[in-house]
This record gives C-alpha cells, structure tokens and sequence, in this order.
C-alpha cells in the first residue's frame, strides 16, 4: 500500500514513527509538508501538486497537522478525501476538534464530564463571570493554546480579573475552568485508534507546576483506566468523530473530567511510556480500511 504522510517535519519523533512502523509492514511510505501543496479544481476533477508534482496513486493519508496549520491542513486533507483516499483524520473532526468552545459544548451537551466551565465574549461582564465558576483558584486557558501555552492559575478574584482583562485587551478569547485540586498536578492520556484504547499514561506535574504537560517537564508513567474513565475516553472520541486521537482528562470526586480530545496527538511520550507500538496501529487502521489499487 502507498501511504502519505502530511507533516511539517519529516525528523519529528510522530512523524519517524509512524513511517517507520509502516516501512516494517512492507508499505511505501512519503512524508509530505501539506502547507507546501497546492490544490487544483476543475469541474468534478480534484487534483493535489506538491512542489509541483502531482500526487496520486496513494492509498491512504495520514495527517499530523499542527495547531498553526489548521485551516490549510484540513482543506487538504479535504482534497484527498474528495479524490477518494482513506485518512485516519476527516477533515470536519479536526476542524471540530480544534475549537475548544465548541469541544467543551459538545462534550458537555452529550453528558461527558468536563470541568466547571465559562466562557464569556463581554468584558464588561469580568466579575459576574468569575461569580458563575464559584470557588478560587480557577484555571485561565486562552482559547488558542497548546502545550500548556496561554494556561494560568488565578489564586483569587483581584489576580483572575488582571489576566482576563489583559487577554481581553490582545484580543483574545479566554476560558474560564474550574481547579481540580484533587487531580495533584496530574493528568491521564489516553491513545484510541479506531475505537480502541491503545494505550494510556498518568503525567505527573514538576514541583511548583500545575501543568502536566510533558514539554513543560512532567514525567509519565504507565495507568490503569477505570471503567469510567475508558467509556468516557472512548466516547469523547466518537463525540469529536475522531478515529485517531488523544484523549486528555482528569481524576476528580465527580469522577473522569474530560480537558481536551488531541486530533493529531503526538506519539513520543506515550509509546516511551507503554512500550506499545502505537504507529504500527495507526497503520493497521490503515490497512483495514484504505482500498489497495492494483
């Protein structure tokens, strides 16, 4: 089978991985920049250029796009799928997936936990708003942010009321969370491939650090999901309609609490914490479901 890789960065540790599980199961495997293609139509004729090349004869796509690459990376993976290709990642899932507004209102809507949550567009309204969320701290998160970015703690009123102002002022939207003390610093990653957990890892926050994420200096360890944790990992994906996925969330007294379902997430951390060959069930995926053309 041909497969494509969509990836800014043919060196990068997801990227590696996922070429090289599908070179071990005898696949041809091309990594392409999918902000380098150009897309070109013509009555119902759809075609993709990659440096003025014309990609075709492909089986199947795999998209790593990034948080920066959204727009332009799903209307190629649009393309493709359009032309017919298999893609572990539909188009209108990542688009779904990235607005976290909309995530935390789907997911709220279909009764999966999530934590105490406002988002408010007026401010104006700075007070009424952190009197909506209740009890101090609260977790200030710009709607944007990746990897911990644009994530703060707010100890009191007068503290939360600044940042909000300020992010207000650049413009931008924030969402207002409630703490989950309980959780200690820590959260739960947990890997679906075509509707099945493949994987899952507790990190664990550095010293004086409330963010877990590993790029911020968190370590990880192996989990054992409950079983409400695995139904809520799982449903949140088929929420999102994502079949490849990382599904983040919290341990709390009200039980698992969704923070984010990941549409391209990254797969270094969770395959050096399980051992579990992760990319290779991307590739699987890929095989039961992409058409061989002879």
């Amino acid at each position: 089978m041909n497969i494509l890789v969509l990836s800014r960065n043919s060196s990068l540790y997801s990227t590696q991985s996922i070429v090289n599980a599908g070179r071990r199961r005898g696949h041809f495997m091309r990594v392409i920049d999918h902000m380098q293609c150009d897309l070109v139509m013509e009555g119902k004729n759809l075609q993709v250029y990659y440096q003025d090349e014309l990609i075709d004869d492909y089986d199947a796509i795999i998209p790593r796009i990034g948080d920066a690459a959204t727009s332009y990376g799903s209307a190629v993976v649009r393309q493709f799928q359009l032309m017919g290709l298999f893609s572990t990642l539909d188009y209108e899932a990542l688009l779904r997936a990235r607005n976290k507004i909309s995530s935390m209102q789907l997911l709220a809507a279909h009764g999966i936990g999530v934590p105490k949550t406002v988002i408010s567009n007026n401010s104006y309204t700075i007070e009424e708003s952190l009197d909506y969320l209740g009890r101090m701290p609260l977790v200030i998160k710009l709607a944007q942010g990746t990897h911990g970015i644009g994530v703060l703690l707010a100890e009191n009123k007068k503290n939360a009321g600044a940042i909000i102002e300020t992010f207000h002022k650049l413009k931008q939207r924030v969402i207002l969370q409630e703490f989950v003390a309980e959780a200690k610093g820590a959260d739960i990653r947990v890997l679906i491939v075509d509707d099945k957990i493949t994987g899952s890892m507790k990190r664990q926050a550095r010293t004086g650090e409330f963010r877990s994420n590993l790029h911020r200096g968190g370590n990880s360890t192996v989990v054992r999901l409950t079983e409400a944790e695995a139904y809520a990992a799982k449903q949140a994906a088929k929420i999102m309609g994502l079949d490849v996925c990382g599904v983040d969330m919290l341990r709390s007294k009200k039980g698992p609490l969704i923070l984010e379902v990941n549409a391209s997430p990254g797969l270094e951390g969770i395959e050096t914490t399980t051992k579990i060959d992760i990319a290779g069930k991307i590739i699987q995926f890929c095989e039961r479901n992409a058409e061989f053309k002879a």
